[in-house]
């Protein structure tokens, strides 16, 4: 017989407590160190979900055709001109080009020679028209900058003016825009503000577009999956560089990470910033609830011992099984804790129990074994039982979670068995002066056996009206809601979500050709929740040929002017001090407010320190240089055409066996789930296998929650059959699994009525429901099977509420934590474990009824629980 034969191990372990204590920490040690040497973790999320599934294959290919859209680390540059967030992002890029051994690739999307010289054909010709009449207008003073690209050239360039204005030969309003960018970048100098003159804004007329002041650099980082964080040196390689680079926000620069790398790897920190402060609250509460339990620490170090030793063992064991730990199965550790540590408080709270009736520890022990120790074992079954029905979904994260959790389940079960016998031999807890049950809640069990057909028929309708409640229950399927918004990459990714051009819930469509690219696109564009495509026909300028007209004939008169000198030899601090005094003279001789107030800064400008001149001297004329140089490129336009495109810009939207990619950008605010359901829903009214980002977001979200409904109901079926073999009754079994069932329901209820909507990280709590809830009920319904009358009032009460406490403790200062998918899981696993409570210990009692109290011949094959008549091949009716 089962219990029979537990007896004799827990017999065996506690008279040879010395060899078993010695033997379990020889192989702790042991295990421990093969743990260490071959468990690591593996922090890459794209391995969570099995890579055969169409959706993934579909993404598979799209990142086989264009590889460099894979693992990106996005680069955010922002300045306060056009000029100066040019300039910042070519300084930046040059500067990780340096780093090869950090970075595979470095490129910039919206920039280079191509769109240097004939970006200006994607404006309209009006729009080029007016920009060109600007440029014609300023030729006197470009072709003096052009000589000297200093501030004593511009300063020289104004004297001419100015002299032509006092003389009557010159119209003072040609320079009013000029002098007051002059006089207003003087001024931030002044102030301390490093705010750099925008010469492109000076030049063109044009007041800058909101994309003008943002660049986008794409890096591929190389990655250390072993690390938390693979891509952090990175990272840092990057924010070290805009530091030294000077592109901060005291100068105007902002310089910030997001994407897929960045986005991960802050997550991870956020995580390992949270858990310094859950774990002290979780140590420190389930400390004083063992206090509370056991009262002395010669039961609770022995419990404290079992568990490291299980945890151990359970780690070895997911070293040699799985070797690479995931980011979802490195929760095991918290599952193992919180649920091992209930088998040792029950075995614990029984024997403290017993030494009350059995003053003798041999006596106590037995006893123990007896009443307890086949109940463990069944709920040990049962809890693996459901895990493991976990281990055979397609979400690869929580299918190594079962499987690693359900044999940790079955290894705790067997080192309580046996090593926790062994060491409360060893430290020998003192007997009890007194029972150790709740003798005060006997009132509330006779009360429930009275009104049991109440308490059943109000579990019945709260159970309807749980499953009526539970279909508002949604599914967050947008993991940024999971993440910190405090954090960089999340803040940034969310400015960027705001615009929908920049937005990164994409979907990517690959058409067979650019020809069929052109007319897919077509159609995409017309559907109502579709911003905007983008494929490698929009890099081809329309209406080309009057536009190149207009440049030709502004390059044949402004060419000449543009030529840069052989050489110039930049001024001095003095040469720059005269020029300013010589413009201020000029600018009062004129006498305007303008002139006047800028005459004023030159004159005080003049006398700064020389490190102060030449601070000034960049801020005016620093992107001067570059935007002479990017007007040359403008002028000499060329015919665009597909074949004229650059190889990198064609690489970026046609593969190398021809296919095309489409970029659909949506519609609307793209945090919102509704927005991205139906632009989802819109574009596969198109492209059925269409992929990219939104597409993925939302077949992951029904991969997950089909895992879990699935293995759901594999393990209420799983549990069902073996306690069926086990219990031998289907009343019994219906006794386990109904308040299982009635948790689950008010769980999900009380979740959609607070708002709490299931997500990626907080569904886990389904499997600790499931195994938490199948070993109280299984305590309750074995103790009713060996006579017991009143639970609320036993032992196993007690047992029951401090292991939920530390369990509640243990999972419940998750919700400190400042990562909000944590945050999440510890509010759904404290609920679930509040509802499992409430079953346990107010439903369930009122199912059971009175106890049995007759019995009856059992067949040998029987396994009757936890009773002395088991032991006599007896069971009870």
């Amino acid at each position: 017989m089962l219990t029979a034969l537990i007896l004799r191990i827990v017999e065996t372990s506690a008279r040879r407590a010395v060899w078993i204590v010695a033997v379990a920490l020889l192989a702790t040690i042991m295990i421990g160190s093969y743990a260490a040497d071959h468990l690591s973790i593996d922090t890459d999320v794209n391995k969570l979900i099995a890579a055969d599934l169409p959706w993934r294959q579909r993404d598979a290919a799209f990142d086989r055709e264009f590889p460099q859209y894979t693992d990106l680390l996005a680069i955010v540059v922002d300045g306060s001109s056009p000029d100066q967030v040019d300039d910042a992002a070519a300084a930046l890029e040059a500067k990780l080009n340096q780093r090869p051994d950090l970075f595979t690739t470095v490129r910039r999307p919206d920039a280079g020679t191509f769109f240097e010289q004939d970006g200006v054909l994607f404006l309209s010709t009006a729009e080029i028209q007016a920009t060109l009449d600007q440029v014609i207008q300023a030729q006197p003073m470009l072709a003096a900058l052009t000589a000297d690209p200093s501030l004593r050239g511009l300063l020289g360039a104004m004297d001419l003016f100015l002299s032509g204005i006092a003389q009557g030969a010159a119209d003072r309003s040609v320079l009013d825009v000029p002098l007051t960018a002059i006089a207003d970048t003087v001024q931030s100098w002044r102030d301390g503000q490093h705010r750099q003159m925008s010469w492109q804004t000076l030049l063109t007329g044009q007041k800058p577009r909101s994309e003008e002041l943002r660049r986008f650099i794409l890096v591929q980082p190389r990655l250390d999956f072993s690390r938390l964080m693979p891509g952090e040196e990175a990272s840092d390689y990057v924010r070290g560089a805009a530091q030294v680079l000077g592109l901060t926000p005291d100068r105007g620069v902002r310089v910030r990470l997001t994407g897929e790398i960045a986005l991960g790897d802050e997550e991870f920190e956020t995580i390992a910033s949270g858990i310094v402060l859950t774990t002290l609250c979780s140590v420190s509460l389930i400390g004083i609830i063992l206090v509370l339990a056991l009262r002395s620490w010669r039961l609770i170090v022995p419990m404290l011992v079992t568990l490291v030793m299980g945890l151990t063992a359970t780690m070895g064991f997911a070293a040699f099984a799985v070797g690479k730990l995931n980011p979802i199965s490195v929760a095991f550790s918290i599952m193992f804790i919180g649920i091992a540590i209930d088998f040792s408080i029950q075995f614990g709270v029984r024997y403290r129990d017993e030494r009350h009736r059995h003053p003798e520890g041999m006596d106590a022990m037995r006893a123990t074994a007896r009443n307890v120790g086949t109940s463990l074992l069944v709920a040990a079954l049962a809890t693996a039982a459901g895990f493991l029905s976990f281990t055979p979904t397609a979400y690869i994260g929580v299918s190594q979670l079962g499987l690693i959790a359900g044999v940790g389940m079955m290894i705790a079960v067997i080192l309580n068995l046996t090593v926790l016998p062994a060491l409360l031999t060893l430290l020998h807890p003192p007997a009890e002066p007194a029972t150790v049950g709740f003798g005060w809640l006997v009132p509330a069990d006779r009360w429930l056996l009275r009104r049991r057909r109440l308490v059943t028929a109000g579990s019945v309708l709260l159970t309807l009206l749980a499953i009526g409640t539970s279909t508002r229950l949604s599914f967050d399927f947008n993991p940024l809601h999971l993440r910190d918004p405090h954090t960089e990459s999340v803040a940034t990714l969310v400015d960027l979500i705001a615009d929908p051009a920049t937005t990164p819930y994409t979907i990517d469509v690959l058409a067979p050709s650019p020809a069929e690219a052109a007319r897919l696109a077509a159609r995409i564009d017309a559907l109502p929740s579709v911003f905007r495509t983008i494929q490698i026909n929009n890099f081809v300028p329309e209406d080309q040929e009057p536009k190149l007209a207009l440049i030709e004939d502004a390059a044949a008169l402004l060419a000449p002017t543009l030529q840069p000198p052989a050489s110039t030899i930049p001024p001095d601090v003095p040469a720059l001090r005269l020029a300013m005094t010589r413009t201020a003279i000029q600018l009062r001789a004129v006498g305007g407010a303008a002139e006047l107030r800028l005459a004023a800064q030159l004159d005080d400008a003049s006398s700064a320190e020389p490190s102060r001149i030449e601070q000034l001297a960049h801020a005016v004329v620093g992107s001067l240089p570059n935007r002479l140089k990017a007007l040359r490129s403008m002028l000499s336009a060329q015919p665009v055409t597909l074949d004229t495109l650059p190889a990198p810009l064609r690489r970026d939207w046609v593969a190398a066996d021809g296919k095309a990619r489409i970029a659909v950008f949506p519609k609307g605010d793209s945090s919102n789930n509704a927005v991205l359901r139906q632009f989802v829903a819109d574009v596969r009214s198109v492209v059925p296998d269409a992929g990219g980002p939104s597409i993925s977001l939302q077949e992951s979200a029904n991969t997950v929650t089909t895992a879990f409904v699935r293995a759901g109901i594999f393990a209420v079926v799983a549990i069902t059959l073996l306690l069926s073999l086990l219990l031998r009754r289907a009343r019994d079994v219906a006794l386990v699994v109904c308040p299982l069932l009635l948790a689950c329901a008010l769980t999900t209820a009380l979740s959609a009525a607070l708002g709490l909507a299931i997500n990626f990280a907080n569904i886990i709590a389904l499997p600790l429901l499931l195994g938490v809830g199948t070993a109280f009920n299984i305590y309750y319904v074995a103790n009713w099977r060996r006579g017991e009358t009143h639970p609320l009032a036993s032992a196993t009460t007690r047992a029951i509420l401090f292991s939920a406490l530390t369990t509640g403790a243990a999972f419940g200062s998750l919700a400190l934590s400042p990562h909000p998918g944590t945050a999440s899981m510890g509010e759904l696993l404290s609920l679930s474990l509040a509802m499992t409570l409430l079953s346990t210990f107010l439903v369930l009692p009122a199912w059971l009824g009175p106890a049995p109290t007759t019995t009856a011949p059992a067949p040998q094959t029987a396994i009757a629980i936890g009773t002395d008549a088991a032991v006599k091949g007896q069971k009870i009716p």
